[in-house]
């Protein structure tokens, strides 16, 4: 976060990984820097657990260009990455009125940014609005807490804003085994819906065991040339074309597509969306995830409370292997999600437990 967002407690010092420049994650350094104080809507947290996600190496590493309008056009002007946190409110700013000291909460500090894209997981201490923030359940670990508010409000927004998900829609969901992918498995199921995950042979079985109906192993099928049509396709992966979307639909369906894995196929998706062309009803639309809306991590912190989703963690990292963590994230095709260990050793669950899976 902007050092106008966080002024410091004079001599007081954390640990934070910060990253001064675009490049790959060989470029972040741990580093000591001052620790930040919070504004009056603010509370200073405590950090026990930060989840990385796509967007932390988009940032890193200035991809696509585009980011630097925001982020900062020669150099980052938020230098800690880590977008979602889960810990401990240690103190509040003098109008924050939601939590106090000693509260477990978590949230999505992306949704924090005040002229560049914010993070800031990545570090002791964080400052955060109250309003993108919840309270952590009792029977969810700070790890899993952490590993939820981007990827699982995403997957929300997704389905049920702008897919209209109800009972009984037949769903795909490509990508289905990324950080996204298993929120939206699994909240596709508790709207009711018929959920088909496309992901790798070695991640059918965990798609399955957390809700898939069917799963389609994408290098051997092509969803799109299955035979099967599908009344929302939800595509994470972003590595269709438009005819392939409009081939895999039912008439009247929707495809929402989410991740962009190249810019010509961003403008491609975009020129189908804005044209509003429909082909026996048909449409494609681009998602901008929003995580600035609070009510949207209150209906996932339900969902978490009531043992309908799981978060789904791949790996742990302690702080000193961040640079680690993200190179697993960009190229290793995780199960689920990265978590990054920061307060040490989290408070354990009383109830919700992290599945093991084959």
């Amino acid at each position: 976060m902007s050092g106008k967002q966080n002024a410091v407690f004079a001599g007081e010092r954390m640990r934070a990984v910060i990253c001064q420049q675009y490049s790959s994650p060989d470029v972040l350094r741990l580093a000591e820097m001052a620790k930040p104080r919070p504004r009056d809507n603010e509370v200073l947290i405590k950090v026990y657990a930060a989840s990385l996600n796509a967007y932390d190496w988009h940032l890193l590493r200035a991809d696509p260009f585009f980011v630097r309008a925001k982020a900062g056009l020669f150099k980052p002007r938020n230098t800690i990455l880590g977008g979602d946190i889960a810990g401990v409110v240690e103190t509040a700013g003098s109008g924050a009125r939601r939590f106090k000291p000693g509260d477990a909460v978590y949230g999505c500090l992306e949704s924090c940014g005040a002229g560049g894209l914010a993070a800031g997981g990545l570090a002791k201490y964080v400052c955060a609005r109250e309003g993108v923030l919840a309270p952590k359940p009792p029977g969810v670990t700070f790890e899993q807490a952490a590993a939820t508010p981007m990827a699982a409000v995403t997957a929300l927004q997704g389905l049920r804003d702008a897919g209209r998900i109800k009972h009984g829609t037949r769903v795909l969901i490509n990508g289905a085994s990324g950080g996204v992918g298993t929120f939206a498995v699994q909240i596709a199921k508790a709207f009711g819906a018929e959920v088909t995950g496309v992901c790798s042979a070695h991640s059918s079985d965990m798609v399955r065991a957390i809700g898939a109906d069917v799963t389609v192993d994408y290098a051997v099928q092509d969803f799109s040339r299955t035979g099967q049509r599908y009344d929302l396709i939800l595509d994470i992966a972003a590595n269709h074309t438009v005819a392939d979307y409009r081939r895999a639909l039912c008439p009247e369906g929707l495809c929402v597509v989410v991740g962009f894995s190249a810019l010509g196929h961003t403008l491609r998706v975009a020129l189908a969306t804005l044209s509003g062309t429909k082909y026996e009803g048909k449409r494609i639309v681009l998602l901008a995830a929003n995580n600035t809306d609070g009510k949207d991590l209150v209906f996932i912190n339900a969902l978490l409370e009531a043992g309908k989703i799981v978060p789904i963690i791949d790996r742990h990292y302690p702080l000193t292997e961040a640079a680690n963590a993200i190179r697993y994230i960009e190229t290793g095709h995780p199960k689920g999600k990265v978590v990054v260990v920061i307060g040490g050793h989290a408070t354990p669950a009383c109830g919700v437990k992290q599945p093991s899976f084959p």
